[in-house]
């Protein structure tokens, strides 16, 4: 798979002392990752064992699929923190969250405050099949409210990888882009791992998240990097220490 890459270094070798993972699914019960406390507990766990010190955990808020408030979120923060505490689990966690961006969003922004990953950067996500038709004026919204748009994932949304230039006008419109580090090792397939790959490259990526979900992600930090950009990813995953707490 992937043979035109001759890249042999290992996921799990590449994550910095100290690092600050900010885009992940530990929060139990609440969305699509952890299911149970005791998935929080491994997921948390695990992250530290990688080299992680510091947690930022992402829970999805989706209109109608997961309506999660934020007073939600940081309720199951605090239980989740307690958990991992009375389990001996030391590594810090905080929440934010990872904003689907549609006109539900646009509603939320304009009354209520938003969970930040740092600062005023806000996490927030696109569907998989297409970009709002008002993407750009959303964009535009979210830093008049005061916000900066960190992107999730940008390599996954197929229908930019034949449209190349429209992550330039991303990232022109003001657009910080976060690579999921499971996509340098093609978990999500041959064509996520290679618009990663470029985008890498072409220095238009500013972060790095595992976007852990569940221990199938954690076993996937086993494998073996299919992309050439490594050295831009290693910088991609130190930048992530400006969100330190």
């Amino acid at each position: 798979m992937f043979s035109f890459f001759k890249n042999k270094t290992v996921l799990d070798d590449l994550i910095p002392k100290d690092h600050v993972d900010f885009h992940s699914h530990i929060l139990f019960g609440i969305d699509d990752g952890a299911k149970t406390p005791e998935d929080s507990l491994l997921l948390a766990k695990s992250l530290q064992d990688k080299g992680c010190s510091q947690l930022i955990t992402t829970p999805h808020v989706m209109y109608s699929v997961w309506e999660n408030t934020s007073e939600g979120i940081l309720s199951r923060l605090k239980q989740t923190q307690t958990m991992l505490q009375q389990h001996g689990v030391s590594i810090p966690v905080r929440a934010a969250a990872e904003y689907l961006i549609d006109s539900f969003f646009v509603q939320r922004l304009k009354s209520e405050e938003l969970l930040t990953i740092g600062g005023n950067h806000v996490l927030v996500e696109m569907s998989y099949l297409n970009a709002p038709i008002q993407l750009y004026d959303i964009i535009f919204e979210i830093q008049l409210a005061g916000y900066t748009p960190v992107l999730a994932h940008p390599e996954r949304y197929s229908f930019y990888h034949r449209n190349f230039k429209e992550y330039a006008k991303l990232k022109d419109a003001g657009c910080k882009f976060q690579v999921n580090l499971l996509s340098a090792v093609g978990y999500y397939g041959q064509s996520v791992a290679e618009t990663a790959d470029r985008l890498l490259s072409e220095d238009y990526i500013d972060f790095a998240g595992s976007d852990v979900h569940h221990s199938r992600h954690i076993a996937a930090f086993s494998k073996r990097l299919v992309i050439k950009s490594e050295k831009k990813l290693e910088q991609a995953l130190l930048n992530n220490a400006i969100f330190k707490f």
